[in-house]
């Protein structure tokens, strides 16, 4: 399994030719964007040729729309990671400028998937768009791919709760902090990674020491307390996470505060990756101090109990 970082007129590596392949932003890598993969994979070993997934950094709509785009799901190594987990022999990213964007369907079809890739498969959701405008749709490729005697396969779309999964559902539920709909969509807990910095040290005073986390690239879920699982280097600790404002100490400014249930150590500096399995309850402002410790320990505990059973 390999990366590839790719820029425009860049060779192709030679991993990547013949074999099945899909594009697309998939951010977030959810059961939608998973069944892409399974198919490309099918298709790849029916060909025995590798499997290659392409995204794309930035997703164009970034550059496109920049005023209306919103945090990733997930980091372009994360977002890797997932693809190669799905099935992806091969990742390839191809960074987005203004010629890519420039290029007509005709174009893009020719010089990335046919001449690029030499894909003998491509694989892609039913909504499918490429090319300058998205002028190039899912049964324009379908004829061109076929005079190229390329097999090209149209997935539909997956769903959960009787509506299509998508991106822009997942980050939905993230912001509402309906971590356990994104869970659903997602395949797995939605995560996020940020580096361990020194805070207020305030839970310390209370005896629940927090882990104060910034540098965050992608999506923070919405303001409350949730159950989470924290993993450093390979090993994992059920926690609490506390995010958004401290009301009962008069700061609105938003914090993300990661208290680790069983831990004795120093992660200050170090990259610490939070998974999301259950909001527990929205912020709220306390009386006096008594009263935060108090239901803190009501927090730990239902906490506790959810992450036995998750």
């Amino acid at each position: 399994m390999a990366d590839f970082a790719y820029s425009l007129n860049d060779p192709f590596p030679a991993e990547c030719r013949g074999g099945a392949v899909t594009l697309g932003n998939f951010d977030g890598v959810h059961r939608g964007h998973q069944a892409l993969l399974a198919e490309m994979i099918r298709e790849a070993r029916r060909l025995g040729g590798p499997a290659v997934a392409v995204t794309f950094d930035p997703p164009p709509a970034f550059i496109l729309r920049p005023q209306a785009f919103q945090p990733f799901l997930t980091t372009v190594p994360y977002r890797c990671e997932l693809l190669h987990a799905a099935g992806a022999d091969h990742v390839v990213t191809i960074k987005t400028c203004a010629e890519l964007l420039n290029l007509e369907a005709r174009d893009f079809f020719e010089q990335i998937l046919r001449d690029g890739f030499q894909a003998k498969a491509v694989i892609e959701g039913f909504n499918f768009a490429f090319g300058r405008g998205r002028r190039g749709t899912g049964e324009i490729l379908k004829t061109w791919g076929e005079a190229a005697g390329m097999a090209v396969t149209l997935v539909a779309a997956q769903f959960e709760g009787g509506e299509p999964i998508s991106s822009s559902r997942v980050r939905t539920a993230v912001l509402d902090g309906n971590v356990g709909l994104a869970t659903r969509l997602l395949g797995r807990p939605y995560r996020v990674a940020g580096r361990v910095t020194t805070g207020h040290q305030r839970g310390r005073s209370l005896g629940f020491p927090t882990a104060n986390l910034t540098a965050i690239e992608n999506l923070v879920p919405g303001p409350g307390v949730y159950a989470v699982r924290a993993t450093h280097q390979g090993k994992a600790w059920d926690a609490a996470a506390h995010l958004g404002p401290r009301p009962t100490f008069a700061e609105a400014s938003p914090s993300v505060e990661i208290h680790l249930l069983v831990f004795d150590g120093d992660l200050y500096g170090q990259t610490l990756e939070v998974d999301f399995y259950k909001k527990v309850r929205e912020p709220k402002s306390f009386a006096s101090i008594d009263e935060l410790k108090k239901q803190i320990e009501l927090d730990v505990g239902m906490i506790e109990r959810t992450l036995k059973s998750a």
